[in-house]
């Protein structure tokens, strides 16, 4: 017989199966129920389901097929009209018949007449007690072979895997090793594995951790949901119905066999201190791959829960989150202390909206290991038996433990990792560098002020340089310009006035020159009345004379010292004559 696909729903006065048969020969078929049983029959399909709550036959059942999708629906009253059935999702404890308690554990359950109860009574745990460590060094000299695994169940399992298991678990030798010495050697290794370095350099440059961080999983809209209707109504039932499976979920459910388990209060309460552990690593993952999984997303999971990789136990809350906060530290890509405060919200979350949302983080986590191998073995050591136990947990058990999360107050000082003296030391540092900078940058613009200076006052110096080069010839030109215009006049005096002489052209060449030139104008009648301004030869004349007047003009001082040298010898000629 084949279990077929059902899903069940209901309303204040009915409940309603829906149940997949494709292919079912429906003219024969048969439903049965009574009290809390219900039984489907239509070949090749076989379907029995213990409800939540009673159900009555009064006459107003009702039952529908739809051929084209080859689902039956069915409609049953309650007995209690208005009452409201809990854990309708919980598809593979309503798949297990009732049976009483049974004295071993992991009993597959087949014939029964009751649904099995939690072995721990109903006793409210004190979360926040500190309870003595389980030492099994002693257990260990009777039975060398220690305890692992759901509630502390199996043993010996690593004797037959430890092949395929060194990929998947970092502690060696699990079945010799006790309690005490896993987690000696767990805080050994991630002292070791520790990096500075990659710290301080998330610690600094945090813009992937910022947006990390802003990411939304499915539970944060779900738990704003819950808060909504909370707010509403005080009937915590009523947000049972905001988390929902999917079909390939439901498959996985119907797949998983049920079983009870026998557990104490230390193996129960290890139980749900490593459900946190477990939990804290999924979380923490679903935010940094923003919920799209990877080939990293199974060793980001177990290697972040201590429970997962070293097998190791819990005697509170507390070290649950400084163990879980010194292996984000450690070994992710992404180390932050910000994303360990934030992957305890969301358990939190989780937690507070009941055991459907533990059940989809369980159902998502066993699909993750078993899509890789060796990891799936870690699945059949503990999260297929969370995944059929946590369907009977009750939620007020689950609310109290959120509280006992809530409350741990969780520091950099308590890693033992000694963050905060490192964080202090790189800003030191960071200012020196800083500091440093500045007095680099105040010195180059010193140097750069100086060099500018300096060329300014060369630019000043060639400037009074040119500057009196340029006066010297401004001066120069000056005197070309004076001596032009007495050259001119004198010039012009032989012809304007026939006794003025050419007294003010210096070195006697001029004077000669001018000489020739009014004695070659001799005997050449110039009329003295003449007007000056239609004499244009004349100006022309005057012109050339002015030019050679320059050019002779020059080598003065040479002129001046061979007239007085040869006035020195004929004065000293002159006794001898």
């Amino acid at each position: 017989m084949l279990t077929p696909a059902f899903d069940l729903s209901q309303d204040p006065d009915f409940l309603t199966i829906a149940i997949r048969v494709p292919y079912a020969r429906v003219s024969e078929f048969d439903v049965y129920f009574e009290g809390s049983d219900f039984k489907f029959f239509a070949k090749p399909y076989f379907l029995r389901l213990t409800l939540p709550g009673r159900i009555v036959e009064n006459g107003s059942e009702q039952g529908s097929y739809d051929a084209d999708k080859g689902i039956f629906t069915i409609r049953l009253p309650k007995e209690t009209p208005g009452q409201h059935f809990e854990g309708l999702n919980m598809l593979t404890a309503l798949l297990a018949p009732r049976k009483s308690r049974t004295a071993k554990p992991l009993v597959e359950e087949i014939d029964a007449s009751e649904i099995p109860e939690e072995v721990v009574d109903d006793e409210e745990f004190d979360w926040e007690i500190e309870q003595t460590p389980y030492e099994e060094v002693s257990e260990s000299a009777l039975n060398p072979q220690c305890h692992y695994g759901f509630g502390n169940l199996r043993s010996g399992v690593f004797q037959r895997l430890q092949d395929e298991l060194n990929d998947v678990i970092d502690i060696k030798n699990p079945d010799f090793t006790p309690a005490a010495e896993r987690r000696q050697k767990r805080l050994a290794a991630e002292l070791a594995k520790f990096d500075p370095d990659h710290y301080l350099a998330d610690f600094f440059e945090d813009e992937a951790i910022e947006q990390i961080l802003k990411y939304n999983p499915w539970w944060i809209d779900k738990y704003s949901k819950m808060k909504a209707f909370l707010e509403k109504s005080q009937e915590e039932e009523n947000h049972a119905a905001l988390v929902s499976f999917s079909e390939e979920e439901k498959y996985q459910l119907r797949k998983f066999v049920n079983k009870s388990y026998l557990l104490d209060k230390k193996a129960c309460r290890q139980v749900y201190y490593s459900l946190i552990d477990i939990l804290l690593a999924y979380c923490y993952e679903t935010r940094v791959t923003e919920g799209e999984k990877n080939v990293e997303s199974a060793w980001n999971i177990r290697k972040l829960s201590p429970t997962l990789c070293w097998f190791e136990t819990w005697t509170n809350v507390h070290e649950i989150m400084v163990s879980f906060g010194r292996r984000v530290l450690c070994y992710p890509l992404y180390r932050h202390f910000k994303l360990v405060v934030k992957a305890c919200s969301d358990t939190i979350k989780i937690l507070q909206l009941g055991k459907s949302a533990v059940l989809k983080c369980l159902l998502d986590i066993h699909k993750i290991f078993q899509e890789n191998d060796p990891a799936y073995i870690l699945n059949d050591l503990y999260i297929s038996d969370y995944c059929v136990w946590i369907q009977k947990v009750k939620s007020k058990k689950l609310a109290a433990l959120a509280e006992a999360l809530k409350e741990v107050s969780l520091t950099k000082a308590q890693l033992g990792l000694e963050l905060e003296e490192l964080e202090a030391a790189a800003l030191l540092v960071q200012e020196e560098e800083t500091a440093l900078k500045a007095a680099h940058s105040v010195s180059g613009q010193q140097t750069l002020c100086s060099s500018s200076e300096a060329s300014d006052s060369e630019d000043s110096d060639s400037t009074v340089s040119s500057g009196n080069e340029d006066s010297d010839s401004d001066s120069e030109q000056d005197e070309l310009k004076d001596s032009p215009s007495e050259t001119v006049n004198s010039l012009q005096g032989p012809f304007l006035e026939e006794s003025s002489a050419l007294l003010i052209v210096d070195g006697g060449v001029c004077k000669n020159t001018a000489i020739q030139e009014s004695d070659a104008n001799q005997g050449k009648p110039l009329a003295s009345s003449q007007p000056l301004g239609v004499s244009g030869p004349l100006i022309e004349e005057l012109g050339e004379q002015l030019k050679t007047t320059v050019q002779v003009s020059e080598p003065k001082s040479t002129t001046a010292v061979n007239h007085s040298n040869m006035q020195e010898r004929d004065g000293r000629q002159t006794p001898n004559d």
